[in-house]
């Protein structure tokens, strides 16, 4: 897996502090710094997504993948998934995360409660990366609601 990420504040651009990705299998995504009102050249314009807020997207990402695919695997009728990830950060440099909870949403047709906490605990104990990586300096704490498509 590669990524390359470039600065386009030196470019004119609107914000002082932007980058774009563009990964390796050819997407770019964009990101942005928060505006700094003590510093305006150190901050962002909030043009995009803050770089560790795509680290918290990408770990959604990895983990409703998971569930999906396991629930799919156990020929579930999954209709639907979503995941809502709250965080807390460390006060200073690194702020690494130190909490951070995933409630998800799983629609579908009689799909039991307990396969959807099932494929909740196999995404985090063995198949998410990203998620496993950030236990390493966060408590991650779930919760699902299953709705009846």
């Amino acid at each position: 897996m590669e990524c390359t990420v470039t600065w386009t504040g030196a470019s004119g651009t609107r914000s002082a502090m932007g980058f774009v990705a563009e990964t390796g299998s050819g997407h770019v995504l964009a990101m942005d710094g928060a505006p700094d009102a003590n510093k305006p050249e150190n901050g962002g314009a909030n043009l995009a997504p803050r770089p560790m807020e795509t680290v918290l997207a990408g770990t959604g990402g990895c983990t409703a993948y998971d569930v999906v695919l396991i629930l799919k695997r156990g020929r579930h009728d999954v209709r639907g998934c979503s995941v809502k990830l709250t965080s807390e950060r460390a006060p200073v440099d690194p702020k690494v995360f130190t909490k951070i909870h995933m409630h998800f949403t799983v629609t579908g047709k009689g799909i039991p409660a307990s396969a959807v906490e099932r494929a909740i605990a196999m995404s985090h104990e063995k198949y998410c990366s990203a998620s496993i990586m950030l236990a390493k300096t966060a408590e991650i704490t779930t919760s699902f609601d299953l709705l009846e498509a």
